[in-house]
């Protein structure tokens, strides 16, 4: 929950449509009641609150207004310290945690692979854009200051190998994939948190979707790590990850939601320069 009401000790609305909502995401009693306990209710009234009939609550969250749970791709059940075979090489997992499904992947990417990114990217850099969600094309946004372009499907031979590769590890067809895109991050520069998805509420997501439906995960691929500073934080799990180079960290959102938990960033760079490619994995093929 990322507020805490003004009183704890008060069941209002707001608190019911939190509940419904993370219910209608799957999350469990136990942790919903954990979750208002460290949002810093007192255990009575968090009881309370939890004792509301679920129809109270949902005539508060409305859940059928809710996008609908989208398959997602997934990684073999590991717990940290695993490693997974990813076809062409093993990969270590660092980190695992569900709510959201996030992993933590060692030795994703070799040194030689991460140089070749790097260097067929840099003639193309330019100002990174996003995608602007009232039209469904491209836009310069003040939140993210580095610089990128994208490769297509397959470009090149560490393109396809590294693209095979994901498909394997994460059990998701590689034509499913957008093309594969590099980003360098300067002294300074940053994406400030937002989420990957396209907001069904927005009048351009018909028109994105149209290409090969919603987004459903993330692979952020580390080619290069700053001196200082460029971690990937996850405000709403208080987590962050270092870019140390030739690691990477999957997440999933199988909701078009904030429910999904996936809000995240990249601090600035306050040392050197981070590079770091990106992989976002769609429901269909990606055209």
């Amino acid at each position: 929950m990322k507020q805490k009401p003004d009183n704890f000790q008060t069941v209002t609305p707001e608190v019911l449509a939190w509940i419904a909502a993370e219910t209608a995401l799957g999350r469990s009693n136990d942790a919903i009641f954990k979750a208002l306990l460290d949002a810093g209710w007192q255990h009575a009234a968090a009881r309370q609150a939890m004792r509301l009939t679920a129809q109270e609550a949902s005539a508060f969250a409305n859940p059928p207004s809710l996008p609908p749970l989208v398959a997602v791709p997934s990684v073999a059940v590991a717990d940290a310290g695993a490693t997974l075979d990813a076809g062409d090489k093993w990969v270590t997992v660092l980190q695992r945690q569900q709510d959201p499904d996030l992993v933590v992947f060692g030795n994703f990417l070799s040194a030689s692979e991460c140089e070749a990114l790097m260097d067929a990217a840099r003639p193309r850099l330019s100002r990174s854009l996003t995608v602007d969600i009232k039209t469904g094309g491209e836009e310069l946004n003040g939140d993210r200051t580095s610089q990128g372009m994208f490769f297509t499907r397959g470009e090149n031979a560490v393109v396809h190998r590294v693209e095979a590769r994901i498909a394997k590890l994460l059990n998701w067809p590689v034509q499913n994939g957008e093309g594969l895109q590099v980003l360098r991050y300067a002294q300074g520069a940053e994406y400030k948190p937002h989420y990957d998805y396209f907001d069904p509420a927005e009048p351009g997501t018909p028109s994105i979707l149209q290409r090969g439906g919603q987004r459903v995960a993330t692979l952020i691929m580390y080619l290069h790590a700053p001196e200082q500073g460029g971690a990937t934080v996850f405000p709403d799990i208080e987590r962050q990850v270092a870019p140390q180079r030739g690691n990477a960290v999957f997440f999933s959102y199988a909701r078009a939601h904030p429910g999904s938990h996936t809000l995240h960033g990249g601090e600035p760079v306050t040392a050197g320069e981070k590079w770091i490619a990106t992989k976002w994995l769609r429901e269909r093929e990606f055209r």
